[in-house]
């Protein structure tokens, strides 16, 4: 695999890495697959598609491995699939979620995680029912962000909020003041924001500074991370974020929220397994568990269908309904994700408290 250790993608990139190695050392201390030990090799793309794509060609056309496992976002990944495509090489996507990268024709990758674009359906779904009835919308103007807002304004419209403002923001922006000042003309109740973790504290600052207290605010990618809290402190309290798999999914608790341990089979293995190959490291986010979890379901499909034959891989995992550690896993005939649901969280007393569903 080519992940991203260092550049903008660098922190999330590398909890996605753990999750590669966890799965291969359970694998290989079950004795492998096919009857081989398995040995990954990682590279560095510093969070370009240009040089991940080099990579992935150099793994494939000079080391020749027998399998690739995917990088880390979706516009590396993106980048990525039109070569393993070219080599009809397959490839279960950890971590994109832009539903444009599965509607391509596409034959030989694979989504893991839930579309970009119910990432803030928790958000939504709350405010509805709460009787909230207007929403701004922010979004860094890249790939998977754009299709969050694309889905936050669709369904917003659905479950009768008034889209008030809806605005893009060029990538690497940390300047929000201008941008949130029009926000707070419009006075919205909820606030919703399409981002990576930089821009997340950025637009928690000077929300902040500007005293904006709309009922709700929500943000994605990166308000999962422990940093998040450490960064910003009591000002990330009552902030909501949106996740695709939490630490608290792996505890069985008398009340619990769902049937934790149908749903996330093998999850509490998984975090205790972090904590003691990882001690220095935080607690697993939702990239370390969606990196397991596609390992685990490249693994499955090859001991299924007894070979690294990309075909036959294929048709095993577009007729696969499997339940692993970061939850459920079924995609239709283009590869897209129909199995896995989000979850939305709050920041409250310095912990992430699951609040949705």
């Amino acid at each position: 695999a080519s992940l991203s250790q260092t550049g903008s993608f660098g922190a999330l990139g590398q909890n996605q890495l753990r999750g590669y190695q966890l799965c291969i050392n359970h694998a290989n201390e079950k004795g492998g697959v096919l009857g081989r030990k398995l040995e990954l090799i990682v590279e560095d793309d510093q969070s370009q598609a240009k040089t991940a794509v080099g990579i992935y060609e150099k793994l494939i056309t000079q080391i020749k491995v027998d399998a690739v496992l995917s990088p880390y976002s979706s516009p590396i990944t993106d980048a990525v699939a039109e070569l393993t495509e070219k080599h009809r090489m397959l490839m279960v996507s950890a971590a994109a979620a832009s539903t444009s990268i599965f509607k391509k024709g596409r034959r030989y990758i694979f989504m893991v995680a839930a579309p970009a674009e119910a990432y803030l359906s928790g958000l939504i779904e709350m405010a509805s029912a709460r009787g909230l009835k207007t929403i701004a919308i922010l979004y860094e103007d890249t790939l998977f962000p754009r299709s969050i807002a694309q889905g936050a304004v669709e369904l917003a419209k659905r479950r009768g909020l008034q889209v008030v403002h809806i605005e893009a923001y060029a990538k690497g922006s940390n300047e929000f003041a201008s941008i949130l000042g029009r926000v707070r003309a419009k006075n919205p109740d909820v606030l919703g924001g399409a981002t990576y973790f930089e821009d997340a504290i950025a637009i928690s600052r000077h929300a902040k500074e500007l005293d904006m207290n709309p009922k709700m605010l929500g943000l994605t990618s990166g308000v999962d991370l422990p940093k998040f809290y450490e960064v910003l402190g009591r000002s990330a309290e009552f902030i909501y974020g949106g996740s695709k798999w939490e630490v608290e999914l792996a505890a069985t608790r008398a009340g619990g929220l769902i049937p934790l341990a149908r749903q996330y089979p093998g999850a509490r293995e998984f975090v205790e397994a972090h904590r003691r190959v990882f001690p220095a490291a935080d607690d697993p986010t939702y990239h370390t568990a969606e990196g397991y979890a596609a390992c685990q379901i490249l693994l499955e499909a090859v001991k299924r269908a007894g070979s690294l034959n990309s075909e036959k891989l294929r048709d095993v995992i577009l007729r696969m309904e499997l339940n692993t550690a970061f939850g459920a896993f079924k995609v239709d005939q283009d590869g897209f994700q129909i199995g896995h649901k989000m979850v939305m969280f709050q920041w409250q007393d310095g912990k992430k408290v699951i609040v949705w569903p």
